[in-house]
């Protein structure tokens, strides 16, 4: 046998005080009908055996504090494995829409194979919540929800043309991805009943070239609230045009410089180590580029992984709790206590005569 609570056993020291309490009141109460006439300290007015009567309430009374106290303590018998519900996971999906994402070495170009494989990869969660972050200099958020399809169209439609700020701050986007976790952070009540908090995740999908911000500290800010992020790197190490297109849509060539030269995208080798340390400060991985796709099937791979492993540890041995059938015979005897009379009285005036 075991106990939930089993420091609550010392409040069985109270019984042996509240007998010494109940035989003290006893002792006045005998001297007390001493001093109004009654020398053997028995009322005049009752008949039998109301000494012992008393004495029974006593002892019903101390077993019924003593079985109350051992109830409360959680004595429990047997156990048996239970496999927690599934809390599912708050994945917020952070969205690079700088102008090097209109590259074409993903084609049709990175950013419309990003809005793609994200919406397959959105459209198959189930029982996750999803939040979105598109950035270029600023962010634009979507809150958490399990309206897939609700943030699925909140990215189909943009384009880098849409961003405010021109750029690319990885620091801010992450600290945004943070403040949608942080937002959508349950009651502790409502976590204890799933038997805990949600994992937390955060999807990166940038080409990497950070000009502006700290995302270190914001990963270890991250990594505070126990959140991993997963890095996808997208894009090209020797170099891609990135092409521009007038207001509806036409191609216009390519973006240059002041010398009149294309400028080009370049996943260098300072950008990938910044975003693996991204990954390494919370927990997550990183991704290296690959030809023709950014990266999300192996996002997918690693999120059905976390599940499983999350399930099963989930598993745990639950004991049998056993104090509810204590805790009734301790309802039941302090009942009897208080029903009980202090002593027994005459039935009727004749036996009161021959008496």
């Amino acid at each position: 046998m075991t106990w939930h609570s089993g420091q609550l056993l010392w409040l069985l020291l109270s019984v042996p005080a509240l007998a010494g309490l109940l035989l003290w009141a006893w002792r006045v109460r005998r001297a007390t009908a001493r001093r109004f006439g009654a020398p053997d300290g028995k009322p005049q007015m009752v008949v039998g055996r109301s000494a012992g009567l008393r004495a029974a309430r006593a002892v019903i009374l101390l077993a019924g504090v003593a079985l109350t106290v051992v109830a409360l303590a959680r004595p429990q018998y047997g156990s048996r494995e239970k496999t927690l519900r599934k809390r599912g996971v708050d994945v917020v999906v952070v969205v690079d829409f700088s102008k090097s994402m209109l590259a074409q070495d993903v084609r049709p170009s990175r950013i419309e194979r990003a809005k793609a494989e994200l919406t397959r990869f959105i459209s198959e969660l189930a029982g996750d919540r999803v939040g979105i972050v598109a950035f270029a200099g600023e962010t634009m958020e979507f809150p958490m929800t399990v309206d897939y399809a609700a943030a699925a169209l909140f990215f189909r439609e943009l384009g880098p043309a849409d961003m405010p700020v021109g750029g690319t701050a990885i620091g801010r986007a992450l600290t945004s991805a943070k403040r949608l976790l942080e937002r959508s952070t349950r009651t502790p009540k409502a976590e204890e009943e799933e038997g805990g908090g949600r994992a937390r995740v955060v999807i990166l999908l940038t080409d990497g070239e950070d000009h502006e911000g700290d995302p270190a500290q914001a990963a270890e800010e991250l990594a505070g609230i126990d959140a991993k992020v997963f890095v996808v790197a997208v894009g090209s190490r020797s170099g891609e045009a990135i092409p521009t297109y007038a207001q509806d849509g036409t191609w216009t060539g390519y973006l240059r410089d002041q010398n009149g030269n294309a400028v080009l995208t370049t996943l260098t080798p300072q950008a990938e180590q910044q975003l693996k340390q991204i990954a390494e400060i919370t927990g997550g991985a990183y991704f290296e580029p690959r030809s023709g796709t950014v990266g999300i099937d192996q996002i997918r791979a690693q999120m059905r992984r976390m599940k499983q492993t999350e399930l099963e540890a989930r598993r745990v041995t639950v004991h049998e709790e056993r104090y509810a059938l204590v805790l009734l015979l301790a309802f039941l005897l302090i009942v009897l206590e208080a029903l009980l009379p202090e002593a027994w009285m005459p039935r009727s005036g004749r036996e009161e005569t021959s008496a």
